[in-house]
């Protein structure tokens, strides 16, 4: 489910807020407040290694809420690919203010530039088939923003809160049962949604049969996962309207291949915001006379 440019830009603007905030309450930067007022400088944001871009926003926001009389010229866009050595961005404004937005603007272009680079591998690896799909499984408060890097690499969003759909996993199931808690869902919210987990073959049975929207096959192997998929088409052939299928448990990027021709819509993994490693990006400054 992708998020309005409106929510967006919102959300970048509170999380850079907050960055900001972890680095200046409560008395801002008092190294940087010994450096010139009358110095300036000129930078390049330069890659250290190949990558895919993502969070330049995040970056110009950074220095927007520092100081909005830096200036910012980007070279590329969210989801274009570079090489190492390459130039993003180049930048000029007052040498000390410069300095303070410098670390947060890194942060949020490493951190977001990693993930869309690690979503972008495992799209390859799909090599047309099943669609990459996020998770829940993001940083505290960096949920938006780390899901439009997912999409600047290629993936695609699945629901971004509590509120998207019901997804009834395990945990949930406690005390009742799929048919019971798809129907109940049914009966509250209409409109919404219904995703089931299922990690047998007994509970995909029961979950088409009671009409559930999404199907999660669960740390299942690529050949039960192509087994959940026969018994989904053969469901279908009767005349019922077909689920969306998602693989998902256990799945590294040298797995993503196998599961990608299953006939799944969509592979999903935490590892692609809560694990994706920094990419290494530098600001390169130059004063200025």
């Amino acid at each position: 489910m992708s998020q309005s440019p409106e929510f967006l830009e919102s959300a970048i603007q509170s999380s850079v807020q907050r960055a900001l905030e972890e680095d200046l309450v409560p008395d801002g930067d008092l190294t940087a407040a010994l450096v010139s007022p009358e110095l300036f400088t000129s930078g390049t944001f330069t890659a250290r290694q190949d990558g895919v871009l993502a969070g330049a926003a995040c970056v110009t926001e950074t220095f927007r809420q520092v100081d909005p009389t830096i200036k910012i010229s980007w070279h590329c866009s969210d989801g274009d690919q570079f090489n190492a050595g390459e130039a993003l961005a180049t930048l000029e404004g007052p040498l000390a203010k410069v300095l303070t937005a410098e670390r947060t603007a890194l942060n949020f272009l490493s951190h977001l530039s990693g993930i869309a680079t690690s979503v972008a591998q495992w799209v390859k690896q799909t090599d047309g088939g099943a669609t990459i799909w996020d998770t829940r499984k993001t940083i505290p408060g960096l949920r938006s923003v780390e899901k439009a890097a997912v999409l600047a690499g290629g993936g695609a969003n699945h629901r971004h809160n509590l509120s998207d759909w019901v997804m009834l996993k395990d945990n949930h199931l406690t005390g009742t049962t799929i048919t019971e808690a798809v129907m109940s869902s049914r009966q509250k919210w209409p409109g919404k949604t219904v995703h089931v987990e299922c990690d047998s073959f007994d509970q995909v049975q029961e979950a088409l049969e009671v009409g559930a929207d999404i199907l999660l096959l669960d740390n299942m192997t690529p050949e039960e996962v192509t087994h959940c998929v026969s018994v989904v088409d053969k469901h279908v052939q009767s005349g019922a309207k077909r689920p969306l299928l998602e693989a998902s448990g256990g799945i590294t990027l040298d797995m993503v291949s196998s599961y990608s021709h299953t006939g799944v819509d969509y592979i999903s993994s935490g590892s692609l915001t809560n694990s994706a490693p920094a990419l290494d990006i530098g600001l390169d400054l130059v004063n200025l006379d």
